[in-house]
Formats: structure tokens, sequence, C-alpha cells
């Protein structure tokens, strides 16, 4: 009898032990535990330590709570200024409700990536290259709203959603490179002849200065001759200052009319008086026979002469 007691307890110690081992969790403290008793759900989620379920009967799935960081692959698609481009990017999220992540949806993972794909493709057909490339927190808010609003419905919220890179075709990178130095080119440009047209004001400042002073210029002068000298080469430059250049051209000017002048002056003294009108052969003729003498009167004409 005594024997038949110690087998019975020893065989419903094994079952129990067997019964514990089978029924036995545990539910990390990171994860919620969601029980499906003959498929239907238990309303109460189990927390993390150690919880029971009834073998065979019950069936324990474990959602994990932290938030998944999920690589989104680049994709490829037309921006609104139609350039072709490639976007990838990153999500971040969690599960709010576990007993929603098991049942409302089959796999939330791939539930969530699929929809950060689509989405990400319509922000690249809404948007202009220039906002990829610089309004970037924008495009992120509008990624997370787009993602965010159909993942409450599965249990899981959007933390935050980031675009990683955007790939450009080469003949869209050499435009931007070209277009980046004409812009700094454009820029060094107006600096300079921001810089030439005040220079050239204070440049005026100090010519009208230098015009109430004429001493001024003579002294300017011999500063740049100290300037050029203090270099230590055997070049030296003298600049002539504009207003000797002017006296020296009035002076020639001055010295050719006064030469020109002289020479007509010389030209008028020296020219001979005007010869009288000839008189007609005729009247010569009879004033030549009227002035002979009288014993060369009685000739006979030339025509006459041998």
């Amino acid at each position: 009898m005594v024997e038949e007691l110690v087998t019975a307890g020893v065989a419903l110690a094994c079952t129990g032990t067997v019964y514990l081992m089978a029924a036995a969790r545990v539910v990390k403290q990171y994860e919620r535990g969601v029980v499906l008793r003959l498929g239907r759900l238990v309303s109460e989620v189990r927390e993390p330590g150690f919880t029971m379920i009834v073998p065979i009967v019950d069936r324990l799935r474990k959602v994990n709570m932290q938030i998944v960081t999920m690589p989104v692959p680049a994709q490829e698609g037309i921006t609104r200024d139609n350039v072709t481009v490639r976007v990838d990017a990153v999500v971040y999220f969690k599960v709010v409700d576990a007993a929603d992540a098991v049942i409302r949806v089959e796999d939330y993972r791939f539930a969530v990536s699929q929809m950060a794909q689509t989405s990400l493709r319509s922000i690249i057909g809404k948007s202009e290259l220039d906002d990829l490339l610089s309004n970037r927190e924008k495009l992120n808010q509008g990624l997370e709203l787009m993602m965010d609003s159909p993942a409450i419905g599965w249990g899981v919220t959007v933390d935050r959603v980031e675009i990683k890179d955007v790939s450009l075709p080469e003949t869209m990178k050499r435009s931007m490179a070209r277009q980046a130095e004409a812009t700094r080119d454009r820029r060094a440009r107006v600096i300079n002849a921001d810089a030439e047209l005040q220079a050239s004001r204070k440049l005026a400042e100090a010519a009208a200065a230098m015009s109430d002073q004429p001493a001024a210029l003579q002294l300017r002068l011999l500063q740049t001759v100290v300037a050029v000298a203090a270099e230590k080469n055997s070049t030296l430059v003298l600049p002539f200052p504009v207003e000797l250049l002017r006296f020296l051209e009035r002076s020639g000017l001055q010295a050719q009319a006064q030469t020109a002048a002289a020479e007509a002056e010389r030209d008028g003294v020296q020219r001979p008086a005007p010869a009288a009108p000839r008189a007609s052969r005729t009247a010569v003729e009879h004033g030549a026979e009227a002035a002979l003498p009288p014993e060369l009167a009685d000739l006979p004409p030339v025509e006459d002469l041998p």
C-alpha cells in the first residue's frame, strides 16, 4: 500500500513538473505577451515577468516593444521638375498595442516597410529637386505623417523618418557644379565692381581735396617716389602729373602759334610789290616811236630789214 502511494506521488510529481514546464513562460522587460486561447484573443496582455498558460489550449506570442530601426531600400523616382533621383531613408517605429500588432496585421514589420517605400515614392513625385537637397526636414515630417496615419490601426506608431541619401545622375551633378561655379563667379565680379566703385569715389574725394591745395599733389608725388625707392630695386618710376602734361601741351601749342605768326609776318615783308599792268602792244609801239631819237626815226621797219 505504501509503495503504491509512493508510486502515485512520484507520478503526480512528474506530471506536475511536466505541466509546469509546458505552462511556464517568461516575458522579458521589453516584451508583451498576447495569449490566444483556442484561437480567441484573451483580453489580458501578459506583462513582463513569469506567467502561466494552459498547455495545448493557449498559445503565447511575444511582441517586441522596442523602437525598431528599419532601412528603406533606395527608391527611384521623378521629381516634380522632371529630374530622376534615387532616395533612400530610415524609419524608426515601435509597437504601442501588442494585441493590435498581432491581430490586425499579419506582419507589422513587412507592412511598415512596404508603406515606407510607397510613401517615399509619393514624396519624391510631389517634391522638387531643391527641396530634396535643402529642405529635408519638411519632407521628413511629411513622410512621418503619411506613415503614421495607417500605422496607428496596426498598433504601431512611427517615431521618426529620415531621408538618408539622394543620388543624382552624373549629368545633373555636372550641371549643378557649373551653376555653383557661375554663381560664385558672379558674386566675385559684383564684389570687385563694388570695390572699384568705392575706390573711385574715394579717389574723386581725394582729387577734390588736392585741387583745393595744389601743394598736396607735389607731396603725394614725393610720397610715391619714397614708396617706390623703399623696395630696394634698381628701377625708379617717376609719375608725371596730368597738370604738367597739360601745361606742356598748352606751351607747345602757343609756341607753334607764335612761330606761324612770325613766319607769316616775314613772308609779308619779303614779298615783292605787284607789277603794273602791261600796256597794249600798239600803245607801246606808238610810245616807242614817239620816244625814238630823230636820227633813228628814218630807219625802215623790222620786217623790211634783210
